[in-house]
């Protein structure tokens, strides 16, 4: 067990929570950060509200352009996908998944915005849902294990026009964006994820039959040929869906880089800029903890290792999860530094947190700061490996006791970071962040 730091005992609970692609889906909605008390707000005087009103609006800045970037990275990989439904073949195949993996480089980094950001996580269920039970929308092997009590699982929307969910019939004839976000927790399971990232990574992909071993899925292109040559059955509504479903995760990408575009009077960004400084500082903050601490270090780590499972990472069909986590963590980094290096390589700084805790108390800066650098040290070798051929669900295999040891570390890391997150915070005034810890123990 990893012992945690004074400053984080308090998060500590009592469950595990398991999840993962094809079993039971891992999040409830993100609590969101606690209103600030009394005397917290009154400790905020000590900062100079109008260097943290800064930061705030560094911040908005920041968002904006992550979302920006999430927004064309995602059209540019629409444009790949719509290149390989007109010739389906390996190379176009492979181009749709390069631009895939590209387009999560950006989103990941928006991760750390979710928590305490009531607009971004009312939203996310569409955008970045997983684990899913891809039975819903597509053929699976015979071995295929869906989540307990799931009356969506098998359904199949590819291979039908109607899918029976216990005792109701749903129309899923035409395939289109509005009617695949309908879809989302068909028959009240939150397994059921028929929009989003993931759903079209296991389009492109499939599924990972390798269980522990190296490869990830190997869909074929034929999948999305017509006539002569075709596999899967069904190619037509296949292609329907990729297409759809492309389409959907550009236009909710779009509505969120509205919401936080500067110089609009009524979107969310104009009302977080008009708020007391010392709200937009805690959003921060509690985003960073709680990424950090029961996402990244539980949800998505913890539990696949305790379960030695690959269905339970988070890019399960094309083993990207070294990235995934890897991002994460540069994204908790970021809001900290005030720094984001955007797709085109141009390199954003401004008025940061670290800035505003230095000035109160050097040393609990220099220490937080050499937290996330050595976190992201640690993420790094995940990166590394998977370069050398050993990807992260070969790393959390049963017997791989050094590779065990590599993902226990990065959890470790992300504990001992988020307690320095909480001290910085209490510097700062803000000495009740509690980040959430998705009641796991560490």
């Amino acid at each position: 067990m990893i012992r945690m730091p004074l400053a984080t005992a308090s998060l500590l609970a009592i469950a595990i929570s398991l999840a993962g692609c094809g079993d039971s889906k891992d999040k409830a909605a993100a609590p969101q950060a606690p209103t600030p008390t009394a005397s917290a707000a009154a400790a905020t005087g000590a900062i100079d509200e109008a260097a943290a009103k800064a930061v705030v609006a560094h911040y908005a800045d920041m968002v904006f352009a992550v979302y920006s970037d999430a927004e064309s990275t995602a059209k540019t990989l629409q444009t790949a996908i719509d290149a390989f439904l007109a010739k389906p073949n390996d190379e176009t195949l492979k181009a749709a998944k390069a631009a895939w993996i590209a387009a999560r480089v950006p989103y990941l980094q928006s991760e750390v915005f979710r928590f305490g950001n009531t607009i971004i996580d009312d939203w996310e269920g569409q955008v970045n849902s997983w684990p899913l039970d891809e039975g819903l929308i597509d053929y699976v092997d015979k071995g295929y294990e869906h989540a307990l009590g799931n009356p969506g699982a098998t359904a199949n929307i590819i291979a039908n026009t109607q899918v029976q969910v216990g005792e109701d019939k749903v129309d899923v004839k035409d395939i289109t964006p509005e009617k695949l976000a309908s879809l989302n927790e068909l028959g009240g399971s939150e397994a059921n994820v028929a929009t989003g990232y993931h759903a079209i990574e296991f389009l492109l992909w499939g599924q990972d039959l390798n269980g522990t071993g190296p490869g990830a899925g190997a869909r074929p292109a034929s999948d999305y040929l017509t006539g002569a040559g075709a596999t899967g059955g069904h190619n037509d509504r296949r292609r329907a869906y990729l297409k759809a479903v492309t389409q959907l995760l550009v236009k909710n990408l779009e509505e969120m880089v509205g919401n936080w575009k500067p110089n609009v009077a009524d979107n969310y960004r104009a009302t977080l800029e008009k708020e007391p400084a010392e709200t937009g500082l805690r959003k921060m903050l509690f985003g960073m903890g709680s990424l950090s601490l029961g996402e990244l270090a539980g949800e998505r780590m913890k539990v696949s290792l305790e379960a030695n499972s690959p269905e339970d990472e988070q890019d399960c069909f094309s083993d990207n999860t070294h990235n995934s986590h890897f991002y994460d963590g540069k994204g908790i980094r970021n809001v900290y530094l005030g720094e984001y290096t955007r797709v085109d390589g141009t390199k954003m700084t401004g008025a940061s947190l670290s800035s505003l805790v230095a000035k109160v108390d050097p040393a609990t800066d220099t220490a937080l700061k050499a937290d996330l650098a050595a976190t992201e040290a640690k993420l790094q070798v995940l990166v590394d490996h998977a370069a050398k051929g050993e990807h992260y669900d070969q790393l959390i295999a049963a017997d791989n006791a050094a590779g065990n040891q590599i993902v226990r570390d990065a959890i470790a890391s992300l504990v001992k970071q988020t307690g320095s997150i909480e001290q910085a915070a209490a510097k700062l005034g803000i000495s009740d962040l509690n980040p959430d810890n998705a009641d796991h123990e560490f």
